[in-house]
């Protein structure tokens, strides 16, 4: 076997081949895969947690949290608990996202290196994908790469003949968008209900089953094995910002080109929307969008040459999230756009706190009422106080602040929408 040794520019999809199945063990390791790991099994643990810091990689789920950060929140040492877990959270019902599934179904390998190395950071012997049910494909993929590296003990004791050993097992999801929280999706992991949990404690110090866990997205683990392959400073080279590496960024909507691309960080909106997705679609005009998944706030045509970037979309008033846009045209509805979203969040709550549990039903059945030209007169001033009554702050976990997102930013850009759909008073009518 001669291991591919240049790095790749794009080295997230580079061994994804369209229209075929991923590759197997040897041909990855053909194409450079479990470099990574055996350069990982020979530094100390804290090393390999200093290095995926000093590359500036930052969590790909939508916080945006620098990785080594949270790797090095947890207790190491002779006095540190001896249980430890990692968990890949691969539930990603974010609307507008299917960056992760990409990954899953086409490259799994990459994400088992990835999360082995993770492991091997932290002290952790036990590793659990958490997954959602409807990625069948992707579940397929995965236990048959799990079961290679079983077989050519790249998973279970003594990996490569170290003294690491590590066991990684598949958990598919009973479903929930809660899930995706950090603390909801352990709950469920440990079969209970998916309600997020008070913090402190911290899942670094006591998260699953009351051990120190690190959760990961499945996009953030994926960069880890390139990183200590290929060294820290090539992987802040291959950014156009500050934040290390490429994204997986995408577009939804009505575009010519609906998908996902891997990018350079810090690629501007102009550029994914018009060069990668093909512009809008012919006669449509670009209104606005979702620069990270539904639970964002819009931003308009005066944001395309904004650097897609956390720092950059935060300074213009909202959040790169996920990095997956939802194209919003000038022909399309945005009051019905905003209660679609709002009928989704109001289903997925997990109903523990009040004002998520009835508030959002409340803003899903005014924005029907404004869909159909029955608004009345206050409830736009109602849906604004929303927007600060399920904020940050007032509510259990980020749920209900992320639906407002949307909702406040709509409100601010699209505001002449909303006035239309309410009733005329009967002095008004003619």
């Amino acid at each position: 076997m001669t291991a591919r040794t240049a790095p790749p520019d794009k080295p997230l999809t580079d061994r994804i081949r369209p229209g075929h199945p991923p590759y197997g063990l040897a041909d990855y390791e053909r194409h450079g895969g479990y470099q990574g790991l055996r350069a990982a099994l020979k530094m100390a643990p804290q090393d390999v947690t200093g290095q995926v810091k000093t590359a500036g990689l930052r969590g790909r789920g939508g916080a945006g949290f620098p990785t080594g950060v949270k790797w090095g929140l947890v207790p190491m040492g002779p006095d540190a608990p001896k249980q430890k877990y990692i968990v890949a959270n691969g539930d990603e019902m974010e609307p507008g996202t299917f960056k992760d599934r990409l990954l899953l179904e086409n490259d799994p390998l990459q994400f088992i290196e990835g999360i082995t190395i993770g492991g091997y950071a932290i002290g952790a012997s036990i590793g659990y994908v958490f997954l959602r049910a409807e990625y069948v494909l992707a579940a397929e993929r995965l236990q048959a790469a799990i079961k290679e590296c079983y077989a050519r003990h790249l998973l279970g004791r003594n990996i490569l003949g170290s003294e690491f050993s590590f066991d990684l097992y598949l958990h598919t999801s009973a479903g929930r968008y809660i899930c995706g929280e950090e603390t909801a999706l352990i709950s469920s992991l440990e079969g209970k209900r998916a309600v997020p949990r008070a913090k402190p404690p911290f899942p670094a110090t006591a998260g699953l089953f009351g051990k120190p866990t690190v959760v990961n997205n499945i996009e953030t683990l994926c960069n880890v094995a390139h990183i200590v392959h290929y060294g820290a400073d090539w992987f802040r080279g291959l950014s156009k910002c500050k934040d290390g590496g490429t994204k997986l960024y995408g577009a939804s909507g009505k575009v010519r080109r609906p998908g996902t691309w891997e990018l350079p960080m810090g690629t501007t909106v102009r550029e994914i929307l018009d060069e990668h997705a093909g512009g809008m679609r012919e006669g449509l005009k670009l209104r606005g969008f979702l620069p990270g998944g539904a639970s964002t706030d819009f931003l308009t045509a005066e944001h395309l040459d904004l650097p897609m970037d956390f720092d950059s979309v935060a300074r213009a008033g909202s959040r790169m999230g996920t990095g997956q846009m939802i194209v919003l045209d000038d022909q399309t509805d945005v009051v019905g756009m905003l209660r679609n979203l709002q009928m989704f969040f109001a289903r997925e709550s997990c109903g523990w706190c009040t004002p998520c549990r009835d508030g959002l039903p409340w803003a899903e059945k005014i924005l029907a009422g404004l869909e159909r030209g029955q608004g009345q007169a206050g409830d736009l001033d109602i849906l604004r106080q929303m927007t600060r009554l399920l904020g940050p702050g007032r509510t259990f976990c980020a749920h209900a602040p992320g639906a407002m997102e949307p909702l406040q930013s709509a409100l601010k850009h699209f505001r002449a929408d909303f006035e239309r759909g309410i009733r005329a008073r009967p002095e008004q009518a003619s």
